[in-house]
This record gives C-alpha cells, structure tokens and sequence, in this order.
C-alpha cells in the first residue's frame, strides 16, 4: 500500500502495518485514551523556528504544531479499529499565542468528544487562572517551566533547573485545589523526578492541595532504568499520586513503574506528535540515543540503511515495550484496559 502522509516530515507505511499486526494488533485494547497529547493550530505561532533555536534540543527539530483535524486523521491512521479519545493541551511554550490556542482548543476538544487542559502562565493571579478555567471548561492545567517570563532565546533550559512553585505557584495551586483539577506535570532538573527537590515539591503539593489531580508526566522523565530507579520507589507510598507513561520506550522502566506503583496509578499517553518520529533509542547508564531515519541535525550517528528501513514509529515502539513489561508481569486484561483508559476515566470523571 502506498504511504499515507503523518505529521511534519513522517507517513505511515507498510513497515507501520505491519509492525501494528505483528506486535499491537491482538493486545492494544479496543479502547483508547491518550492522557498526554499536544494539539495547537499552526496559525497560533508568534514566534518560527530558526535553525539556531532547531539545534539547540533534539525535541526543537520535531516540535511542529498539529492542528485538531489532522490530530485526529492521525490517531485513526496509527489506532485503527480502536476507538479514541484523549486529555489534549496545546504547546506550552511563549513562542504561541497561548489564549487563543487555549480558546480554540476548547471549541476542537468539544467537537469530537475530547478533553483538554489550558497551558497555564506561571504569572497568572488567581483570580485570572479561575477566569481562565471557568471559560474554557478545561479539566484542569498544563504548567511548563519553560512558560516562566524572561526566557533567553539562545537556550529552552534557561529555567530547567526552577523549582515547581516558579511555575506553578500556590495561589494557583489554591484553585486548582479548591476546583478539584487536573494537573500534568512535566518536572524541571537536569536530574530528572529523582531530585531531591522535585521529590519533595511533589509531595508537598500532594499534603497541601489534595483535592488537585496530580499527574506526573513521562513518568517523571524516567526514560533511563537508573533515573527510576532513583524516583519512582520514592513515590511509591503517595495514593493519589499518578503517572503517565507517554514518551517512555525502555521496557525496563515500564516494568519498574508498573511493579513500584502499581497499573491502577499509570496512565497511558503518546507525547505526539512527538512520538509520529520513525526510529528506536538506546540507552546506556543515564544517557539514551535517539535513532531516525530523518536527516536531522542532531542524528548524525546513523545506522545502516538497512536496520533504518524497518524502522517504525516511536508511539509504537513505546507500546511494544508497554506490552513487555505488562507481559513479563502477567497483567491481566482489565489491568490493561485500566492503563489504556479505565485510569484516566476514572481520575477525570469521565466514567459513564
């Protein structure tokens, strides 16, 4: 079959199909809810890219907007015969105009049946993130350290070592609080979840604002088995505290997170259209490798055009290491069905 075109650079191809039926086909439920997937019209950018800013982080080179519609065409290209919903928030960055990607989100999500989350600015009053919530009908909200004011072009991290609270203050912490939202967390620190300061931060808002909906996103940046390691067992003990699972492919991890917190507290989302990228990653210690078929410029180590040919998406390698750790534990079926959607429903009211 001919390829069918994706999402910036990516098609889905026969490789695709065929990965899909020999790995996904027999165990992806029929049911699908994306907690952690980025939807933002084209239209809502301030700032382009220049290649300056494209070499500064591998992440920088992927990192172009989908709009609703194509979102959608996607997800039923890539989930076929899967019913799909998702929790969707747009790009957390001040390179958009972040009130009206918010608005226009509001109008898509509504549309099609989805959810979604405002991007948040970190300087908001309280009074103005309750505006906020309360006109969009958002779930609750995505914060990003990187949506702090006084950010230097010439780098995305100038602020990766902030505390949480600088991006997602108390005031703001009060309403979320009070309204009983959701929260997707993305933790700062080159260290990853298991700072010692994120640990204690994130706790801290689980004893101060309970009632808030706490998701920790990629499992706190665990990508590596070591950095799980180090934070996941920490958090082991903090009912009500969850996690989703998206941009992670090390099986390894996988299997920690669902061992160390158990499938009731993991929730199941791609990081698309991130994740449409073709390739696989290799880790080593604390450090892992990304490998794609594309001539970006961070992919200057490439491997041979023959292993680059059977290259599939990142999503569904994720889910191939999904299904490792879920098999090498014995999850049963409604486990599954739980980290796919049951999870998600259930934190998000969205049970009917």
């Amino acid at each position: 079959m001919l390829p069918i075109p994706l999402h910036h650079v990516w098609e889905y191809t026969d490789v695709d199909r065929a990965f899909w039926q020999r790995h996904l086909e027999d165990w992806v439920p029929k049911r699908i809810f994306d907690v952690h997937t980025h939807v933002n019209e084209p239209r809502f950018r301030l700032v382009e890219r220049t290649e300056e800013m494209r070499r500064q982080y591998w992440v920088n080179e992927l990192s172009e907007p989908i709009g609703a519609a194509d979102a959608q065409r996607c997800y039923e290209t890539v989930f076929p015969g899967r019913e799909f919903s998702c929790l969707a928030f747009g790009h957390p960055s001040l390179d958009y105009d972040i009130e009206a990607s918010n608005a226009s989100l509001r109008v898509e999500c509504a549309r099609r049946g989805w959810s979604h989350l405002i991007v948040s600015r970190p300087d908001w009053p309280a009074e103005r993130l309750e505006e906020e919530l309360k006109a969009s009908g958002a779930l609750g909200v995505k914060p990003y350290y990187s949506l702090i004011p006084g950010q230097d072009p010439s780098t995305r991290d100038k602020y990766l070592e902030a505390s949480i609270f600088q991006f997602l203050p108390h005031q703001q912490l009060e309403v979320l609080d009070q309204r009983a939202a959701c929260i997707v967390l993305h933790v700062p620190k080159a260290d990853r979840l298991g700072h010692p300061e994120n640990i204690a931060e994130v706790k801290q808002i689980r004893r101060q604002y309970p009632r808030a909906r706490l998701i920790i996103a990629h499992l706190g940046r665990c990508y590596t088995l070591p950095h799980a390691e180090e934070a996941l067992p920490q958090l082991a003990d903090e009912d009500g505290l969850y996690f989703d699972n998206s941009a992670v492919l090390n099986p390894e991890v996988h299997r920690l997170a669902l061992r160390t917190l158990g499938p009731s507290r993991i929730l199941y989302g791609t990081d698309n259209p991130i994740f449409y990228m073709r390739g696989r990653r290799q880790w080593k210690g604390k450090t892992y490798i990304n490998r794609t078929s594309y001539p970006f410029y961070f992919n200057k180590d490439r491997e041979p055009p023959e292993v680059e040919a059977e290259y599939t998406l990142y999503m569904y390698e994720a889910l191939r290491a999904l299904r490792s750790a879920c098999e090498s534990l014995s999850l049963g079926s409604g486990e599954i069905e739980a980290i796919f959607h049951g999870n998600a429903e259930r934190l998000l009211g969205l049970q009917e």
